[in-house]
């Protein structure tokens, strides 16, 4: 259970467009676009978007929303896409796309095991085309038919902008067969609403972007930060790739490299939750530097509307939360992977008893936990999210939230 924009059955697939002293390729741009300055509305990149949609899925009798956001996924300019979507309940469960040479059609799968189809835990599929006109997706879900309508952004009020950057360069420069090292990064960068919100909630998701633990710390703009990264990215690129190169004889044969050296760097930002008050965000990061396989993992993000701040894990949970949740979680991870109530963890899982990790987001129904890989879990296990609804959280979360009134939690 993974939020990874652009991973598919292994690594990321970019190409081609080298740096080096003359010859530069930092980008904002959908591949293959004519470069231009950066305008200083939040518009969202050429190739990229951020569409919701509402629709009624077979067997429901409520209808759910899906929030699509669309972005590249390799310097060739295929789009990938990252889903996300609920029903009454706010459960949220994760969709990916399928690569699909069509531009009008829109191929996903679900990667929550609650969502899973058949004995052999076979992904639910969606198989949608775009409609001419205002944008509503046309086809099946699990092979049944299905209308996904567009949601219209009404005028001043907030929605999010998708911004793309990414670039490659040479380990190498003057060899033609130089292995690559390659960074991109996709965020999420707010447009409209009430002034100060927006101002509060652009500097929290750049903050939330760069990692920071606290508030209130300075920030970068967008494009800054994105050439800060790229900057110390080739600089360790580059330092790895001398200290580790082969010696000529080695690398005559084309491919002789190996993919050792071809570095990936990938931070993507994903829409997991949003209604009324509350906007919750994934935040997805993809490195790999040599060795058997890249590392991964989403850190999920919640932020209050009314204000434009974080709400992270002590401002979410009382302080009596943390002896309580083991056993919360410990009920609803089993089916999750595989076990029977009474079947103990580590029979799956790498512990014995399910630790409380402050890596949470909240929707109107509930919170999700993400366990990263080895958290918990082997690598192959992939992300495990946690989902506990308000049911049981009631006593545990701190008053004030924005939940709606019929499931806020009285001050104590």
């Amino acid at each position: 259970m993974k939020c990874p924009l652009y991973v598919v059955a292994g690594l990321l697939g970019l190409a081609a467009c080298q740096s080096h002293p003359s010859q530069t390729a930092t980008t904002d741009l959908a591949p293959g676009a004519s470069q231009q300055p950066a305008s200083p509305a939040a518009v969202s990149s050429p190739g990229t978007a951020y569409q919701v949609y509402r629709t009624l899925l077979p067997g429901q009798a409520d209808s759910s929303t899906l929030h699509l956001l669309s972005a590249p996924r390799s310097f060739e300019g295929a789009t990938g896409r990252f889903g996300s979507y609920y029903g009454a309940d706010s459960h949220p469960y994760t969709l990916q796309s399928q690569p699909n040479a069509a531009p009008d059609s829109v191929v996903l799968f679900t990667t929550s095991p609650e969502q899973a189809t058949g004995s052999g835990g076979s992904s639910l599929y969606w198989r949608l085309r775009r409609q001419p006109g205002r944008g509503d997706l046309v086809g099946t879900v699990g092979g049944q038919l299905v209308r996904l309508r567009l949601v219209p952004t009404l005028a001043g009020t907030l929605t999010l902008a998708v911004r793309y950057f990414a670039d490659s360069a040479a380990a190498f420069p003057q060899e033609p067969k130089s292995p690559k090292g390659r960074i991109s990064l996709q965020a999420l960068v707010p447009t409209g609403g009430p002034a100060a919100v927006h101002h509060a909630l652009s500097a929290s998701l750049l903050r939330d972007l760069r990692g920071d633990t606290l508030a209130g710390l300075p920030t970068l703009p967008l494009p800054a930060f994105y050439q800060q990264q790229r900057a110390q990215f080739f600089k360790d690129y580059r330092e790895d790739a001398v200290a580790s190169r082969p010696a000529p004889a080695d690398t005559a044969g084309v491919g002789a490299y190996g993919i050792g050296l071809n570095y990936e760097d990938q931070t993507a930002t994903c829409v997991l939750y949003q209604q009324g008050d509350l906007l919750s965000l994934g935040y997805f990061h993809y490195s790999f530097s040599g060795g058997a396989h890249g590392s991964y993992g989403t850190t999920g993000a919640s932020y209050d509307l009314r204000t434009g701040q974080r709400l992270r894990y002590a401002d979410i949970f009382r302080p009596t939360a943390d002896a309580r949740l083991p056993a919360l979680l410990g009920r609803a991870v089993r089916a999750l992977v595989g076990l029977g109530p009474t079947e103990p963890l580590d029979k799956q899982l790498l512990v014995k008893q399910m630790p409380v990790t402050h890596n949470v987001f909240l929707t109107n129904g509930g919170a999700v936990f993400i366990y990263q890989p080895y958290e918990i879990a082997s690598y192959a296990q992939g992300e495990i999210r946690v989902f506990l609804p308000l049911s049981e959280l009631r006593p545990l979360l701190r008053p004030g939230l924005p939940l709606p009134v019929a499931n806020s939690v009285a001050t104590r």
